[in-house]
């Protein structure tokens, strides 16, 4: 059996860097919950998928950096940059064509090799300043 730490990487390499977003149930549960959902998101893997296909449409280069990574029992923090050229709507926001580099930690619980439940807590701010959207 993989570690939970390995599951995390696998999921950011295919799901959020290469853009196989359908292979996201590969690493979560069906009803996993997200903690801190994106305005918008809705339950589920569903949601999460539907949130990542904005995410990709807004942000098609988007790639991200696993900095720092701590696995402890059936939880495991990771702590990311992200960058990308954002050419698409998001969050209302009309493409820039401006390139960002986002910060952020994320906290998930995995059970059975597939993660429960996740919170996010991104530099949200930073990236909409790097937008142009707040001064």
């Amino acid at each position: 059996m993989e570690s939970n730490g390995t599951i995390v990487q696998q999921f950011v390499e295919t799901v959020l860097n290469q853009g196989e977003i359908d292979a996201a149930g590969n690493y979560f549960w069906n009803d996993m919950v997200e903690q801190v959902p994106l305005p918008g998101q809705g339950p589920g893997l569903d949601g999460l998928k539907d949130a990542l296909r904005g995410l990709r449409q807004a942000f098609p280069d988007m790639h991200w950096v696993i900095d720092e990574q701590i696995c402890e029992g059936e939880k495991v923090v990771t702590r990311f940059t992200w960058t990308g050229t954002h050419q698409g709507l998001f969050l209302g926001v009309p493409a820039t064509h401006h390139s960002v580099s986002v910060w952020g930690v994320v906290i998930d619980r995995l059970v059975d090799g597939k993660i429960q439940d996740t919170r996010i807590l991104m530099d949200s701010l930073g990236l909409m300043m790097q937008l142009g959207a707040i001064p």
